[in-house]
This record gives C-alpha cells, sequence and structure tokens, in this order.
C-alpha cells in the first residue's frame, strides 16, 4: 500500500520566521526563571561573581511584587549596561572554553531574561560615576546618570506581568518566600565570607528573614561557623568534618552523624566548585554513605563540596545550572561514600547530643496544680536485676538478683562509664565522672555482632557451625528459588543451604558467631532481607543487609539479664567499635546525660 502526501497550496504552507528579540527572551525566561527564588539565585550569583563581599536581598509578596538585589561588587560601568542586557553578553567568559568555567554565570541569559518578563531597573557604579538603566517587557530606556555606592542594585518589579499566564502556576507568597529562603541559605553556605541579608518587605515593614555575617579563619572554621549560623547550633555539634581527597577531586564539609538525621530529605546541601547543585548521582552517593548506620525512612543532614580542575566537570547541562556532569562519576561517588564512611567510623561510639536533648524532655516533670512529693508516693521503684551472657555464643541463664556491685575507679573516667545497674533486663545504666549514659543492650551487642561479621568476611569469610542434625525449612517455591540462587554468597556469610527435594530447603551450618541458633527465623530474616533489597541494589547492599539482620540473632535480647562485669564488658567494647552509637537500624545506642542536665530536672541548679 502507497501513502501519499496530501497537497498543501502556497497560500497555506506554514511560514518560517525569525523571533524577534522580545519573544526569544521570553522564551528563555522560562527556563532560566521559573520562580521568584530564580530570579534571586541568578542575581545574587551575579553579585558574588562581582566580588562582592555584603549581598541584601529585599522581596515583597514572595518575590511576584518586588526583588531587589544590593551587592558592594566591582559594578558596571554605565556605557556597559546596555550590553549587560543584550543576550548571551557576558564578562564571565570568552567563549572559547566552555568545559574550563570557574564562575557562577557565564550564559548571559539571566539578566535580559528577566526584562523580558517584569520591569527591571539596574543602578551601578564601577568607578566615578554611577548609572542606571530600566527595561519594562524587553523595552530598554537610555542609561542616565545616578547616584549610590559602589557595587550594584538590581530591582525587579512585578514579575512576570509581561507573561501573566506565568503567574499562576506560581503558589502561595508563603511558599514562594520560603523557596527564597532556601536560595539564600544555600548560596550563603558555599560563601562564608560574604555578609548575606534577606529581608521581607511585605506591607511596608522590612523584616529579616535571614542573616549570615561574614565569617574569618581558614575555610574549614569559617565553613563551621556559617553551617551553625544556617542549619543551627545542633547540626555544628554533631556533625563530623570530611576532607578527602582522590584523583583530582577533593571533598570536604560536613556530615551529621547517623542519629542526627531527618525524616526528609530537606537538609542535603551539594555544592561542585563552590556552585550549589542538585545532583542525583551526588545524592545517591550520600545516602549510600549512610546505608549501614541508617534505616530506610530517614535522611542524613550533611553540607558537602567537591572541588576540582573545572575541566573535569560540565556545569552547561541545564539552562539553570542546577545539574553537573563529571567525567569521572565512579570516583566521585567513591570519594564521597569512602570519605563520609571514614569520618562515621571515626566518630565510633558517639551518639547525637539531641538524643540526650529529647530524653531531657520526655523527663520533664509536667506541671501540675497540686504538688505531689516523693515521699507521698509508694514505693514502687525500677526492678534491677542481672545475669550472665556470653557474647561469642549464646546465653546461660542465671538466678535472679538485685544490684551487682561494680568495681570503682577508673572505669568512670571512660566514655561510656561504670555500668551500676541493668533497667527492665535491657537498658545498662552507667556511671560517668561527667553523668549518666543509658545503653540499649539489645541494639548496642547487634551493632557489635554485626561488625565483627563484616572484619571476618572481609577477611577468612565468616566462621561456621556445622549442625548436628541440619534443620529442614519448607519454604514456597520462589522462596527457595531465591535463597538456592544466593548459597554461595550465604556460604561464605557462614550459613550453608541445599535444596532438600520440592521447595524445602536444609540448613547445614550457620554463623558460629550466633551460637545456638533458631535456623528457620534465622532463614526467614534473611529472605526478608533480600526481598527488600530487590533485584536492583548492588551485591554488597544486599550482603550487609544479610549480615545485619544476622547480628539480630547474635545479640543479646531484651529480657536477658546480665552481671556487672558483663556490662562493663560490652561499654568497653562499644569504645572501641566505629559506629557504635548507632545500632544496623540507625537508632540510637546509647544516652548521655550530664550531671549538670539531670540537677536541673531535680531543681539542684
Amino acid at each position: 500500500m502507497t501513502m501519499t502526501c496530501p497537497q498543501i497550496r502556497d497560500d497555506a504552507r506554514p511560514v518560517i520566521r525569525q523571533l524577534d528579540e522580545a519573544a526569544i527572551n521570553r522564551i528563555a525566561a522560562g527556563e532560566v526563571v521559573e520562580r521568584p527564588a530564580s530570579a534571586v539565585k541568578e542575581l545574587v550569583e551575579n553579585a558574588i561573581d562581582a566580588g562582592a563581599t555584603r549581598i541584601e536581598v529585599t522581596i515583597a509578596d514572595g518575590g511576584k511584587t518586588l526583588i531587589r538585589v544590593v551587592d558592594d561588587g566591582c559594578g558596571i560601568a554605565g556605557p556597559d549596561l546596555p550590553l549587560a542586557l543584550s543576550r548571551h553578553a557576558t564578562s564571565k567568559i570568552d567563549g572559547t572554553d566552555l568545559l574550563n568555567i570557574h564562575s557562577f554565570g557565564f550564559r548571559g541569559e539571566a539578566l535580559p531574561s528577566l526584562g523580558a518578563v517584569g520591569r527591571l531597573t539596574i543602578s551601578s557604579r564601577a568607578n566615578d560615576a554611577a548609572a542606571t538603566v530600566q527595561v519594562n517587557g524587553g523595552r530598554m530606556s537610555q542609561v542616565k546618570p545616578a547616584a549610590g555606592p559602589r557595587g550594584t542594585q538590581v530591582e525587579l518589579a512585578d514579575l512576570f506581568y509581561a507573561t501573566p499566564a506565568r503567574l499562576k502556576f506560581l503558589r502561595t507568597d508563603r511558599a514562594e518566600t520560603q523557596a527564597v529562603v532556601d536560595v539564600a541559605r544555600r548560596l550563603a553556605m558555599a560563601e562564608p565570607f560574604v555578609t548575606f541579608i534577606l529581608r521581607d518587605a511585605t506591607g511596608g515593614d522590612a523584616r529579616t528573614l535571614f542573616r549570615a555575617d561574614a565569617e574569618t579563619g581558614d575555610m574549614f572554621d569559617a565553613l563551621r561557623g556559617r553551617l551553625r549560623a544556617v542549619l543551627g547550633r545542633d547540626f555544628a555539634d554533631n556533625a563530623l568534618p570530611l576532607d578527602a581527597e582522590r584523583d583530582g577531586f577533593h571533598l570536604t564539609g560536613f556530615a551529621a552523624l547517623p542519629t542526627f538525621s531527618k525524616g526528609a530529605a530537606v537538609a542535603q546541601y551539594l555544592n561542585v566548585n563552590g556552585r550549589p547543585v542538585r545532583d542525583r548521582m551526588l545524592l545517591g552517593a550520600l545516602r549510600a554513605a549512610y546505608m549501614d548506620v541508617m534505616s530506610r525512612d530517614r535522611h542524613p543532614v550533611a553540607c558537602l563540596f567537591v572541588d576540582c580542575d573545572a575541566t573535569l566537570v560540565d556545569v552547561n547541562v541545564h539552562p539553570a545550572k542546577s545539574e553537573v556532569r563529571f567525567r569521572d562519576p565512579a570516583c566521585v561517588r567513591g570519594l564521597i561514600v569512602s570519605g563520609i564512611r571514614h569520618a562515621l567510623a571515626g566518630a565510633g561510639h558517639r551518639s547525637a547530643t539531641t538524643v540526650g536533648h529529647a530524653a531531657l524532655g520526655a523527663m520533664t516533670p509536667a506541671t501540675t496544680e497540686a504538688r505531689v512529693y516523693q515521699m507521698d508516693r509508694q514505693a514502687t521503684g525500677p526492678r534491677f536485676t542481672a545475669a550472665s551472657m556470653t557474647f561469642q555464643s549464646g546465653f546461660a541463664e542465671q538466678p535472679s538478683a538485685r544490684i551487682e556491685p561494680v568495681v570503682e575507679g577508673a572505669a568512670e573516667a571512660l566514655p561510656l562509664g561504670a555500668a551500676r545497674a541493668q533497667l527492665h533486663e535491657n537498658y545498662i545504666l552507667s556511671q560517668t565522672d561527667a553523668g549518666l549514659v543509658i545503653v540499649d543492650a539489645h541494639a548496642a551487642h547487634e551493632r557489635l555482632v554485626y561488625e565483627k561479621l563484616k572484619t571476618q568476611l572481609a577477611s577468612t569469610g565468616v566462621a561456621a557451625q556445622a549442625l548436628l542434625i541440619p534443620e529442614i525449612v519448607e519454604l514456597s517455591p520462589t522462596e527457595a528459588s531465591i535463597l538456592l540462587e544466593l548459597a554461595g554468597d550465604l556460604s561464605r556469610l557462614g550459613l550453608s543451604i541445599e535444596p532438600f527435594g520440592g521447595s524445602a530447603i536444609a540448613v547445614r551450618e550457620t554463623p558460629a558467631i550466633l551460637g545456638t541458633v533458631d535456623a528457620k527465623r534465622l532463614i526467614l530474616d534473611v529472605l526478608d532481607a533480600v526481598q527488600d533489597g530487590g533485584d536492583t541494589a548492588p551485591l554488597q547492599a544486599r550482603i550487609d543487609a544479610i549480615l545485619s539482620r544476622v547480628a539480630c540473632h547474635g545479640s543479646v535480647r531484651t529480657g536477658r539479664r546480665m552481671s556487672g562485669p558483663e556490662m562493663n564488658a560490652l561499654l568497653r567494647e562499644m569504645e572501641a567499635t566505629p559506629l557504635s552509637g548507632q545500632c544496623n537500624h540507625g537508632r540510637p545506642t546509647s544516652i548521655t546525660l550530664s550531671l549538670a542536665d539531670i540537677d536541673r530536672l531535680f531543681g539542684r541548679t
């Protein structure tokens, strides 16, 4: 069958035409200026490129009616103002090498795009004389003399007035204001030696939304000070410094302890050569770095800086310059994962200070009309008991006792102190020189067993113990197939299985570190770990997930009673084990309360 193209009359044929400059700028503005926050980002980046040490931003109605950016940078000479408002006119590059960019801006699109969709006024002073120019909906006025200090003031009024359909896609004033604040915070973190001030002039009275004064000192001290101002003291107190290099890439910044995490990925700040970016590869690397110490429903908090030669990264992959492309992405990913994991390992048993603060808040007595004194209460006190535990191969029950005596002395000077008692057959109460430590024995021991399993696997493989009588586990055909496909990998983990007819499998060996174990429960937990990871999870991630489930079977169970020496042995092992500040699921293993905090609880200040 032959297809024929319908004939088109000459008078109906589409005509190819050159768009005028105003239309071109409005189209470009759709890529560069998505919302008020985008305009703020472009203008503040221009100020930074101009060498500004102080940048003041004022907005009104979420930036819809007013955006004003004032800086003390090098300024623009009056005769150059019309050229600065032309498309693809820039002082940042000469156009000969787009893979060697050292500035925030370089495309020469921001100012003409803003002038095409709003009412733009630029006043600037570079040398002795200041000048000003206006652009309304793409129509430029004559350059006029003006007065003002050295630097530049850019005022954008009535954003999108020339393209009113775009206004329908903006969110509420509050949401747009928050987006502007986020942009200011991200740029402030990238430039700790610059003062940033953001004000909201809605209604006429300007109120400060954000302020970060310029920091001093070396880069690490300045960055820590800036992060304290932007992200808060809690982050600064619970963040670990990063400093690692690999094949021309340098990673710096701060990553928070796993127990200082968020319920959403709202506090992850990534910078490449000083430029704030939102890159999925970098975010994935950050997530992978915490995979072993954080549950899926929690998200790490970090501010990372990746620096490299400009030729190793392409920043010209998106008009908003928010995405980058590395020449060697695998190297960068590995650097981030290893750099953060090394820092976390160095933190040892340390847990976030906010965990202790939350505990104090939970213990603060509620205010009541009638105060009931302790002497009037029925004495029901906590149960302090003890029994024995064997770390390597299970537990041996012993008769109940009240409180095991603990040797006085140097143990209290150690980070986790000297164990005093066991509360509700799970929590260890330990006294230190500075206060009190509460340890979740099951969570802590689970991490210790997990780290031992990983160490064994990395050296010779996990030691196995043969079962006198193989245990038969009935599974579904699909489940049996999944496990048998991994039989070789499971054998390296000390778990030997083989088919036993139908959909059953026989468990012949289990990891020796677990001692006596319920093989069926172990198999089912391993199966859950494999299925949770999915087929797309990297092999190492699946192995780590399996080891984590295995470790749980070798840990001291809630309800097991421990003697004083055994509790102290657990504390000492925690102090010597990396990552022992959180269990395999990211929960804290210990809470530290200072004596001063405890005194305040009892009014002894």
